[in-house]
């Protein structure tokens, strides 16, 4: 058993996020375990880029609430205790409302091999999310 010390939390780069968006590191897996998780905020309005994951993320809400969006027009409003699973390779984009602050813990895996798990895509745009926050 190892108690590890808290990792400082950093902002979210502008090149993958849109808004202001803060990722506190949890864990970060050593071989044989290829598992990432982080806290990640976001304030109202703020999102996530397209993106999608070799081996597939989950994410667990833990305040506030949200939107997943997925590029066949499919939004999931998700809230406190929703934990939502994107397939391996599944473009999505994922944020707070426009109202209201919104937290969740994101899941990953790294492929084997340890390469990046996650392929950032481009911006997803203001009429994007303003229609996924209105349905």
């Amino acid at each position: 058993m190892e108690l590890r010390p808290i990792n400082p939390t950093a902002k979210g780069p502008s090149q993958t996020f849109t808004g202001d968006v803060y990722v506190t590191p949890i864990y970060s897996g050593q071989e044989p375990s290829r598992m990432t998780v982080a806290l990640v905020r976001f304030t109202p309005g703020a999102r996530t880029n397209w993106h999608r994951h070799a081996v597939g993320q989950t994410l667990h809400v833990t305040e506030g609430g949200g939107l997943v969006g997925t590029r066949d027009g499919a939004v999931l409003r998700i809230r406190p205790g929703d934990t939502v699973v994107c397939p391996p390779d599944e473009e999505h984009w994922h944020g707070a409302a426009g109202d209201t602050f919104m937290s969740h813990f994101a899941m990953l895996e790294r492929p084997p091999g340890g390469t990046d798990p996650t392929t950032w895509l481009e911006p997803v745009t203001d009429e994007q999310y303003q229609a996924a926050n209105e349905q």
